[in-house]
């Protein structure tokens, strides 16, 4: 060995290595930071995913959304760093698209003012899980078109996991973002007649994903979207001609009483409000027997709708009010009151009560799905947080055979976002009326999240959709998804529409959720299986 090859140890190297020895390790923050480091951008792209909600429906920023993710994934050095870019990307998606959960607690601040970060943060930390499930298993697939097509399999199916979380809180699909208002939105939502809600999502996903993989598969996307868009507009306009007559379809009188929610809270204005209801109620029925009187034919009969909880108190036990009510509808068919009731144990229901033209009570539907932390509260809360302890569901979708009025399936507020779980598949109805009051969420992204779903209801289900809102956005939808007629956002009045007719069951009303689901297994067997790759 020559006499160069043999290392010196000089003064300046042992300084070196005895100050590397004295260097103080990294403190416990530090390492939560590397930790917490791979989380960044999906943080970022989650919140730019949520201005895809409604009401902005910011479709274009979604590619560059799960780009960042899927970079993410991707660069992850691990399973479980991957999880926690998915954790990360689905928890600022669900508190930014959330966020008018707190308008909710600030409405009874002086009560529950600790609890105001809670609701939206709380609720995304409980869906973050969601996003991370794909997030983590897509890196099974190689990078590239089929690890894309496999995140879109998994995160759909994860998305429609979320019917089983709690009492189910399905809200705010991706596959919603498509529903704009007007004709855009009429046309793009058309195939969810055939996939659902959920197929659309899924389609969503694929495309955000795929886009930005190359021109190649920009041109695919592009493809994709051009056949979405002639399908949905074919679709749009042959249904009219195809339309089905069961039963002539009544004129419906929507009544949209506008009352604070702090006014129902308080109970202060109960005359007031009820005496509020009386007027309006008495001056659409008027206008709806004057529309009747026009319509060629029998005069189809004429039901008046207040929304979720109008009646402050127990409309089936108070005879007098009834029959009050169906005086000063007099000439209208029937009546159909949002009200409370109470079931065999003794707890309260959250309801719709249907009277006669003589204010005889007829029947009545107990909401099913209840808005957890609102109406149902999780087991694991430790502390009461749900006023009066509580609400008791009711057995699920059934569709109201009322004398003389084509068939009904009633509809309270939040259960009108299950989609595929909505009508009674064994007794179909000819229109679905939905009541609810979004005043508790002031006027924000919540109300209007909530109408799109409505929407898709109709265009999924090939029914028509009446809507009664508190504060608004009181509404009748065509079984198209088309807008026939609406009152706005905290406004006072009566929305009068004959209904339209229904059309035939649709391709997702005979299999429901099976379709967006095998869908997404096909997409997953596709991603999984081996075969030349494309890019």
């Amino acid at each position: 060995m020559s006499e160069t090859t043999i290392p010196v140890l000089r003064r300046e190297d042992a300084g070196d290595d005895a100050a590397r020895e004295e260097r103080p390790r990294p403190v416990w923050w530090r390492r939560v930071a590397d930790a917490l480091k791979p989380a960044g951008w999906p943080l970022a792209a989650g919140a730019l995913a949520a201005c895809g909600f409604p009401p902005l429906h910011l479709i274009p920023v979604l590619p560059v959304a799960f780009f960042l993710l899927m970079r993410s994934v991707s660069q992850a050095r691990t399973m479980k760093q991957a999880a926690l870019a998915g954790f990360a990307f689905g928890l600022s998606l669900h508190a930014v698209g959330l966020y008018w959960l707190i308008n909710a607690v600030l409405i009874r601040a002086s009560d529950f003012w600790w609890f105001v970060p809670f609701p939206s943060l709380g609720c995304a930390l409980i869906l973050a899980p969601f996003a991370a499930v794909p997030a983590a298993l897509c890196r099974l697939a190689p990078a590239g078109w089929r690890r894309g097509t496999l995140f879109a399999g998994l995160w759909t199916l994860c998305d429609m996991a979320r019917l089983f979380l709690f009492s189910g809180f399905t809200w705010n699909p991706l596959g919603s973002d498509w529903a704009f208002h007007g004709l855009p939105g009429d046309i793009l939502i058309q195939p969810a007649a055939w996939i659902g809600v959920d197929g659309l999502t899924l389609l969503t996903v694929l495309l955000a994903v795929l886009l930005p993989l190359g021109r190649r598969f920009a041109m695919l996307c592009g493809m994709v979207l051009l056949v979405w868009i002639t399908a949905g507009a074919i679709r749009f306009h042959e249904v009219v001609r195809n339309e089905i007559t069961t039963r002539d379809q009544p004129v419906v009188v929507l009544v949209q009483g506008n009352v604070a929610e702090k006014d129902k809270i308080s109970r202060s204005d109960i005359q007031d409000v009820f005496d509020r209801y009386l007027r309006l109620t008495q001056q659409g029925v008027a206008t709806g027997l004057a529309l009747a009187a026009k319509a060629p034919g029998a005069a189809p009969p004429v039901v008046y709708v207040w929304p979720e909880t109008a009646y402050p108190g127990i409309l089936e036990e108070d005879g007098l009010s009834r029959t009050v009510i169906a005086r000063t509808a007099a000439g209208a068919s029937e009546g159909m009151i949002g009200s409370l009731g109470t079931g065999p144990d003794g707890h309260w229901r959250n309801s719709v009560v249907a009277i006669d033209g003589a204010g005889r009570f007829l029947g009545r539907y107990d909401k099913a799905r209840l808005v957890p932390f609102g109406e149902y509260q999780p087991p694991f809360l430790p502390l009461q947080v749900v006023p009066g302890g509580g609400m008791t569901p009711g057995p699920g979708p059934v569709s109201w055979h009322l004398p003389g009025l084509s068939t009904a399936g009633p509809l309270v507020c939040y259960e009108v976002i299950f989609s595929g779980h909505v009508v009674d598949r064994k007794d179909r109805p000819d229109w679905l009326v939905n009541v609810t009051n979004d005043a508790w969420y002031g006027n924000s992204a919540g109300p209007r999240q909530h109408l799109a779903a409505v929407r898709l209801r109709a265009v999924e289900e090939g029914l028509p959709v009446a809507r009664a809102a508190n504060t608004g956005v009181t509404i009748v939808y065509d079984a198209r998804g088309h807008d026939m007629g609406r009152l706005g956002w905290g406004t006072e009045g009566t929305l009068v529409r004959i209904m339209p007719r229904p059309l035939p069951p649709t391709l997702f009303a005979r299999f429901g959720q099976a379709i967006p689901a095998g869908l997404c297994l096909i997409s997953i067997v596709v991603a999984l299986t081996r075969r030349r790759q494309f890019s």
